[in-house]
């Protein structure tokens, strides 16, 4: 077996957005969290999949100017993440690798076994801090997928809206009006 080619050596400070830029693009996701390198191997075709249809539901519930877009950057007090799905307001500027906290209303996390405990509780953690209005998290059940609707309650915590089994359907208003109906987002 081959070895990998890149120097894995951390920085001395700890790892810094500067140092993503270096890292190699290989499929990984390379996110940072208070200096360390938290890396997430590929989600499979299913969890793509299901990221596409909550996305395009989103889409069409979202007024002019919302965009609604996949695993970009995001810039939060502790370091670099990268959702699965960024809501950004309108105004938001394009083109950027890492957006600011300010231009984001929603992010959602879809779960797979390799993320499973970061989705839970570092990322919502982090996200509330950041000052993220609102977070949801898609569990992936043997009935079908599974959402848990948060809204942040007070600087750095978020407290449970909802959660929508895979029959199930619920009307909320953040970060827009929106009917999550998690059934839909099967193909």
């Amino acid at each position: 077996m081959a070895q990998p080619s890149f120097d894995w050596q951390p920085p001395a400070e700890g790892w810094r957005e500067d140092d993503l830029l270096r890292l190699p693009e290989d499929g990984q996701r390379y996110e940072l969290v208070d200096g360390s390198l938290h890396v997430t191997p590929p989600a499979d075709d299913d969890h793509h999949e299901l990221a596409d249809e909550i996305r395009l539901a989103l889409r069409g519930a979202a007024p002019p100017g919302w965009r609604v877009i996949r695993e970009i950057g995001l810039r939060v007090p502790a370091g670099n993440l990268i959702p699965d799905l960024t809501v950004l307001r309108p105004g938001a500027p394009r083109g950027v690798r890492w957006h600011e906290p300010l231009h984001v209303a929603l992010v959602v996390e879809v779960e797979s076994p390799g993320s499973r405990r970061h989705d839970r509780f570092t990322k919502p953690a982090l996200y509330a801090e950041a000052g993220i209005e609102s977070y949801w998290r898609i569990e992936r059940t043997d009935l079908g997928p599974a959402a848990h609707l948060y809204q942040r309650a007070k600087i750095g915590h978020y407290e449970l809206v909802g959660s929508v089994g895979p029959a199930d359907q619920l009307r909320v208003e953040l970060p827009f009006a929106v009917t999550v109906v998690p059934a839909a987002w099967t193909a």
